[in-house]
């Protein structure tokens, strides 16, 4: 029993010892420099920051080299089209100088075309408001004569009702006409009988008879 716990504890210390030189072990050995001394852990921190410092100065100027590329690439590009443009320009200049004539002749060809155009148009529209102009008047023409014909109808009536008045009146004057020519010839007959009866009656009031013959009266009847 006593000898069993005695190998335990002695196992458990060789662990403990193994476990200690193992992380001995693993640990970094001390860094030297050139000079045989050891580098202190601050060193080592000091020398890290260092790097990190000279990392970051390095992407800073690595940057930089790419803005400054970026900018002189651009810088190019502008020259680059600003010497395409001045080419163009320039090309485009001597073309137009070299096409002067035709150019002008060509402008002066589409004047003329121009004022062709502007002249049938506007003749086009001078023929419509004549053409329009035309219409309205016999539109008017056309009113006027309908008027005219209505009012020669409204003459014509009247002239015709006129026309029966005056034939009746004249009817109506010979109708009166007669009826006093009538009674004229009435009266004519009525006068003279009128007369004949008086001479009689002198002639018996003159006593051209021996007896006094009696007198009689009559009306004789007018047809």
């Amino acid at each position: 029993m006593g000898r069993s716990r005695s190998r335990s504890s002695s196992r458990s210390k060789h662990t403990k010892s193994s476990k200690h030189n193992k992380k001995r072990a693993s640990s970094p050995p001390d860094r030297i420099d050139i000079f045989g001394r050891t580098v202190s852990k601050r060193s080592s921190l000091d020398e890290k920051q260092k790097r990190e410092e000279e990392e970051k100065k390095a992407e800073f100027e690595r940057q930089r080299k790419i803005r400054q590329q970026e900018i002189e690439e651009k810088l190019i590009e502008e020259e680059t089209a600003r010497r395409v443009e001045e080419l163009v320009a320039k090309r485009v200049e001597e073309e137009l100088e070299k096409r002067k004539d035709e150019i002008e002749r060509e402008v002066l060809r589409r004047v003329e075309e121009a004022k062709r155009i502007m002249e049938k148009q506007l003749l086009e529209e001078l023929e419509r408001q004549r053409q329009a102009e035309l219409a309205a008047q016999k539109a008017r023409e056309e009113e006027e004569r309908a008027k005219r014909e209505e009012l020669e109808r409204i003459l014509e009536e009247n002239n015709r009702k006129i026309a029966e008045a005056q034939a009746k009146l004249a009817e109506e004057q010979l109708r009166i006409v007669e009826e006093q020519r009538k009674i004229h010839e009435e009266r004519m007959k009525l006068e003279q009988e009128r007369q004949r009866q008086q001479k009689e009656e002198q002639k018996i009031i003159l006593g051209k008879g021996k007896s006094r013959p009696k007198l009689s009266f009559s009306l004789k009847t007018q047809d």
